[in-house]
């Protein structure tokens, strides 16, 4: 007997599903993934099948993954070396900011410190004291620094790697973990700039400093990865190489340290985007496949209170907050309503007349977006909440380059 016509249809709108599924996500760079390999088979798995509430069980647990996995970093190197300087740096926290890293001249940290991203607090980056001070042998120093507990490492120096340094890579090596090597430019720069001021040439420091590589190849460390580094200009040197590096991670930890960064480059904004795309995808499809009600009309307080938190969400991650944007504006000595004008994340909910509403002024946003394929097209319902994120994240991202351009 040959198959039913609804039978037939639910094969392709299974298809449909599925193909719609594996397009949107295999365009992604593999350091922007949000999710795996095998939980994009798996997910596609199930479309494929049909069942769109086992993909849509398979799409909880991964977003539920990526939202509270925690992440812990260690900045390890010898005393003085600028540890907790390169924290607020790589934090974008300035040096008396309430969440910053202690700074000193001398050292510091006598006792591994962890401070908590001021917006992410699954994500702990640890101060470790410089191994020079403590009275551990390099051996005991990991046991006592619990070496086994960390995602990756950065190993810290102010000029030059020491021996310690390079004892402490090997051992991280053999733990099978990553490992980065950051040298600050700064004082380097600095120093020779004060003791030789007639013949001081900046690329010829920098080549200097860079020279410390073959020292590290010589001590037989295979592929070492070092990074130039200024404390006090993240958009100079390695910042932006390094940014990329990181996202070496497990898929699931990606996300949540992408949000952390800074977005210091074009690139680094729209790799925040990209993880924030395959979010509110998965949101969507989730939603969709437990949907009951067709794609609304109109748009309820619940959605407006939802999406008003949503934008506050996307504004703090991309530094458009109100506070970032006050200090940005003192930084270029404007009003913080002068600022304000120059971007349109923060008018994006703000209602001009009296005789439109909230919930209006959404809608006529919705109207704006293109709806072409996508999850509509595979017969989901797919609320317009979803259309308006996407809007909003857009917005947020265009206005973030805006900032950028103006600091250069």
């Amino acid at each position: 007997m040959g198959q039913s016509s609804s039978s037939v249809c639910s094969d392709t709108k299974a298809h449909d599903l599925a193909s719609s599924f594996e397009n949107f996500f295999k365009d992604f760079k593999m350091e922007s993934k949000t999710l795996s390999l095998e939980t994009v088979t798996l997910i596609k798995s199930n479309l494929e099948k049909g069942d769109v509430q086992g993909a849509a069980s398979v799409i909880s647990e991964a977003l539920k993954d990526i939202e509270n996995v925690p992440l812990h970093i260690a900045v390890t190197g010898e005393s003085g070396s600028g540890k907790s300087s390169f924290i607020n740096a790589l934090w974008g926290i300035g040096h008396e900011g309430v969440d910053a890293a202690n700074v000193g001249v001398v050292e510091t940290t006598l006792e591994k410190a962890g401070y908590k991203h001021p917006k992410f607090p699954k994500v702990t980056i640890w101060d470790l004291p410089g191994i020079g001070i403590t009275k551990f042998q390099p051996r005991k120093y990991l046991k006592e620094m619990e070496f086994n507990t960390y995602d990756f490492f950065f190993i810290i120096c102010a000029t030059r790697f020491k021996d310690n340094d390079l004892e402490l890579a090997k051992a991280i090596k053999k733990m099978k973990k990553n490992f980065y090597f950051v040298t600050k430019v700064d004082s380097d720069l600095y120093n020779k700039k004060m003791s030789h001021p007639n013949t001081f040439c900046k690329d010829k420091v920098l080549k200097e400093i860079d020279d410390c590589l073959k020292h590290l190849q010589e001590a037989k460390l295979e592929d070492p990865r070092v990074f130039l580094i200024s404390n006090l200009n993240k958009f100079a040197y390695d910042f932006p190489n390094l940014e990329t590096t990181l996202l070496k991670l497990p898929a699931h930890k990606r996300y949540i340290f992408m949000q952390c960064l800074p977005s210091v480059t074009n690139a680094a904004i729209d790799r925040k985007r990209d993880f924030l795309k395959q979010k509110i995808w998965l949101e969507a499809l989730k939603a969709g496949a437990t949907a009951t009600i067709s794609f609304m009309g109109f748009i309820s307080d619940n959605d407006m209170e939802k999406l008003e938190k949503t934008l506050t969400v996307y504004r703090s991650y991309f530094g458009l907050d109100d506070a970032t944007l006050e200090n940005v504006a003192k930084k270029w000595d404007l009003s913080v309503e002068e600022l304000k004008e120059k971007i349109k994340s923060p008018h994006l909910l703000l209602v001009e007349t009296d005789d439109e509403n909230l919930g209006e002024k959404l809608l006529k946003f919705v109207e704006k977006v293109s709806i072409s394929g996508g999850l509509l097209a595979t017969g989901l319902y797919f609320r317009k909440t979803f259309y308006l994120q996407n809007y909003f994240l857009d917005t947020v991202v265009n206005d973030a380059k805006v900032l950028l351009s103006k600091e250069y």
